[in-house]
């Protein structure tokens, strides 16, 4: 029997991040790359992407940096085609390029705009990356994983796709009311869809689509914020960004080996009561 570590272990594999400059990105990024991975980090900021591989390769870690357009048909062919030029395979996509505007005092009319106000354009964009980005990564990557017999996709959802938002918590006092946009919680929800439709259409053909679902991860919220999120927790804080890396690990490695279409939560309780 194999020990439970060599479980974990990625080796020979060769992962796609997409979003790979972002907060949780980066975190995946180096998960992977630290478990044995290749690691193409793909994101639409070229300056990012090239940033978290120059890292991982300053720690003797294997990263190509890609920039890519998840909206863009030909943009994501390019990102799988680099990937295949350079290491010949694709065993695992991480899904988590995404708009997500994070809560700012006195932010702009993006973040501000109310359901019966808000703009078509800013919805349609939102689903462009959200959805079709995701559809259209998986799609291109769906390819060589098929006809490699094997493949891991894991796609990033959110506690506002499982649960509507506590508005209140954006609300300040004197300020104009904020509220998290409605594409947010409409998109995340969609994942988990995409998430169990892929799951079931490839049965058989030995590639696993899961969904993570993280809680609120610390950034640079303000104090009253992380307060009041903090109180929506059954653990009573927000998440640091390294706490998603294990479970992102188990989701990509044989440690899940029999496990597909479903959703890892991991949001400090927050969807528990």
């Amino acid at each position: 029997m194999d020990r439970v570590k060599d479980r974990f272990d990625l080796s020979s594999r060769v992962a796609i991040v997409s979003g790979g400059g972002g907060l949780l990105g980066r975190e995946f990024s180096k998960t992977l790359a630290q478990a044995g991975a290749s690691v193409v980090v793909a994101d639409i900021d070229e300056r990012k992407s090239r940033e978290v591989a120059r890292e991982l390769e300053g720690m003797g870690l294997r990263a190509l940096p890609v920039t890519v357009d998840v909206r863009e048909p030909t943009s994501v062919a390019a990102m799988v085609a680099a990937t295949l030029r350079e290491w010949s395979r694709v065993d695992i996509l991480v899904n988590s390029a995404a708009l997500d505007p994070k809560f700012e005092p006195g932010r702009g009319a993006e973040f501000s705009n109310a359901f019966e106000e808000f703009p078509l354009d800013t919805w349609n964009r939102a689903l462009e990356v959200n959805l079709t980005g995701l559809f259209l990564c998986s799609q291109a990557a769906a390819r060589p994983m098929l006809e490699a017999g094997q493949g891991v996709m894991i796609n990033l959802c959110s506690t506002y796709g499982l649960v509507g938002p506590d508005q209140r918590i954006y609300q300040r006092e004197g300020q104009p009311p904020q509220f998290k946009p409605v594409y947010y919680s409409v998109t995340k929800a969609g994942v988990l869809g995409l998430t169990r439709y892929l799951a079931a259409y490839f049965t058989g053909k030995n590639i696993r689509v899961n969904a993570l679902t993280p809680g609120g991860v610390r950034q640079d919220q303000d104090s009253k914020f992380v307060e009041e999120y903090a109180a929506r927790t059954i653990l009573g804080r927000m998440a640091r960004s390294d706490e998603m890396n294990a479970a992102l690990l188990f989701l990509a490695s044989d440690a899940s080996s029999y496990m597909t279409g479903a959703n890892l939560v991991v949001d400090g309780g927050w969807t528990a009561w």
